[in-house]
C-alpha cells in the first residue's frame, strides 16, 4: 500500500515578504514557479515553509518579513493531511503578536500549531548545512526531530530554558554574586535530565540513517566514501542523564572563568567526513568541493523526507528552490533520478528560467513571478 501525500489545496498569501497578495489552488502534483532572481519566487516557497515551522527558512525575524509599508503578513491555506483543514497565522509589526489558527480554533500553545503542512524544503543555502558552523547542523536536526519524534519539542524547549538560566547564573557569579557554585549547580538536573533526551534522540536518528546516508552520495556520484556520524563529547552510555550530570559538575569550575557552559547537546556535531586518498577522514566542510558539499547537503534533505514519510505515515510536500544549482549535469540527473524513484508527492519547483524545469517535471503547471505578483503562465 503505498504511502499517502500531504497537499497544499489552496494558498492566501498577503504581505509577506515582496508578496503583496497571492491566491494559489496548486494542483494535486504540484506546480512550477518561473522567474528571476528577487521577483518573489523563493518568497512564495519561504510562505508555503511557514505552515511547517512557524517561522522564516531563512531565520528571518517576523518583523522582517513584514512587506514594506505594511502592518501585518497572513498566510491563509486549506490543507490535506490526515483530512482536510484550514490554517491562518498572521503576525502584527505593532505588537509583535503572532497568531495561529487550526480549523477555526486557536491552539493552547503555539507548538501544537507546527507541522500543520509536512513539507521539506531544498534550497542553494543547503550548503551551509555541510559548510557552516554546527550550529546550522544542530538547528537542522532539532528541527526535524522536534516534528517527528514524540517528547523532543518539550525536551528541547525544557533544555534552552535550564542552559540560559544555568549561563545567567555564571555571569552573575563572574560578576562576585554570593553561592555563586550552588546558584549555578541548581540548573543542572533539568539541563541533564533535558539533554539526555536530545542526545539520545539525535543518536538514534543518525545511527538509523548513516548508512543510507553513505548510499545516497554514492548513487548522486561521490566515489569516496562519505560517513555521517553524531560528534559528541559524551560517549555512548546507558545511562546519559547520569554522564551528563558528570560532565555538568566537572566543567563547573571552568564554566565559572569562563561565563559559559561548556558541556551538553548544544555544543555536540553532525560530523561529516569525505574519505581521503590514504583512506582516512577528513572534514567535508574543509576538504570537499563545492558539488561535493551541495550534493551531501541535498542527501540529507533527502533523508528528512524520508523521516517524516516514515514517522507521520505521509510524504511531504517538496519545496524545491532551484534545486541544481551549482551542479553538473550528471550529478542532477542522478539526483533528479532518487527524487522520482519511490514516487514524488505534491511538489512546488521554483526556477528562473523555462529552460531549467528539469524533463520530470514538465508535466507541472506554471505560474510565472514578477515584483511579487504570481500569475498562471509565463510573466514577462
Amino acid at each position: 500500500m503505498s504511502t499517502p501525500a500531504a497537499r497544499l489545496v489552496a494558498l492566501d498569501v498577503r504581505d509577506f515578504r515582496n508578496l503583496a497578495h497571492v491566491e494559489l489552488a496548486p494542483p494535486p502534483e504540484g506546480l512550477v514557479v518561473i522567474g528571476e532572481n528577487g521577483q518573489g519566487k523563493t518568497n512564495l516557497l519561504e510562505a508555503i515553509y511557514y505552515l511547517q515551522i512557524l517561522r522564516s527558512a531563512r531565520g528571518a525575524r517576523d518583523q522582517d518579513i513584514v512587506r514594506f509599508g505594511a502592518d501585518a503578513f497572513h498566510i491563509g491555506a486549506e490543507v490535506e493531511t490526515d483530512t482536510r483543514h484550514t490554517i491562518g497565522v498572521g503576525f502584527e509589526r505593532a505588537g509583535k503578536r503572532k497568531r495561529v489558527r487550526i480549523d477555526g480554533v486557536i491552539p493552547d500553545r503555539l507548538s501544537d500549531a507546527l507541522a500543520a503542512l509536512p513539507s521539506v524544503m531544498f534550497s542553494p543555502a543547503d550548503v551551509e548545512l555541510i559548510a557552516g558552523s554546527p550550529s546550522m547542523r544542530r538547528r537542522f536536526l532539532d528541527i526535524m526531530l522536534a516534528l517527528t519524534a514524540p517528547g523532543y519539542l518539550a525536551a528541547l524547549q525544557g533544555y534552552r530554558a535550564a542552559l540560559a538560566r544555568r549561563n545567567a547564573a555564571l555571569r552573575d557569579a563572574a560578576r562576585g554574586g554570593r553561592n555563586a557554585a550552588a546558584s549555578v549547580a541548581v540548573w543542572e538536573p533539568p539541563l541533564a535530565q533535558h539533554g539526555a533526551v536530545l542526545w539520545s534522540e539525535r543518536r538514534a536518528w543518525v545511527a538509523s540513517v548513516a548508512a543510507r546516508f553513505e548510499t545516497l552520495c554514492h548513487d548522486i556520484g561521490e566515489t569516496a566514501t562519505v560517513r555521517l556520524r553524531y560528534a559528541s563529547a559524551t560517549a555512548p552510555c546507558d545511562d546519559p542523564v547520569a554522564a551528563l550530570s558528570a560532565a555538568l559538575e566537572e566543567k563547573r569550575s571552568l564554566d565559572l572563568r569562563r561565563g559559559i557552559t561548556h558541556s551538553g547537546p548544544h555544543r555536540d556535531d553532525l560530523a561529516i567526513t569525505l574519505a581521503g586518498a590514504d583512506g582516512a577522514p577528513r572534514d567535508l566542510r574543509v576538504f570537499a568541493s563545492a558539488g561535493q558539499q551541495r550534493s551531501a547537503a541535498i542527501a540529507l534533505r533527502m533523508l528528512e523526507a524520508a523521516t517524516f514519510s516514515e514517522r507521520t505515515g505521509r510524504i511531504p510536500v517538496l519545496l524545491l528552490d532551484d534545486p541544481f544549482a551549482e551542479l553538473d549535469a550528471r550529478r542532477a540527473a542522478r539526483i533528479l533520478g532518487l527524487l522520482t524513484r519511490d514516487g514524488l508527492g505534491q511538489t512546488m519547483l521554483a526556477v528562473p528560467r523555462e529552460s531549467d524545469i528539469p524533463q520530470q517535471f514538465t508535466r507541472l503547471e506554471r505560474f510565472g513571478v514578477h515584483e511579487g505578483r504570481i500569475a498562471r503562465g509565463s510573466m514577462r
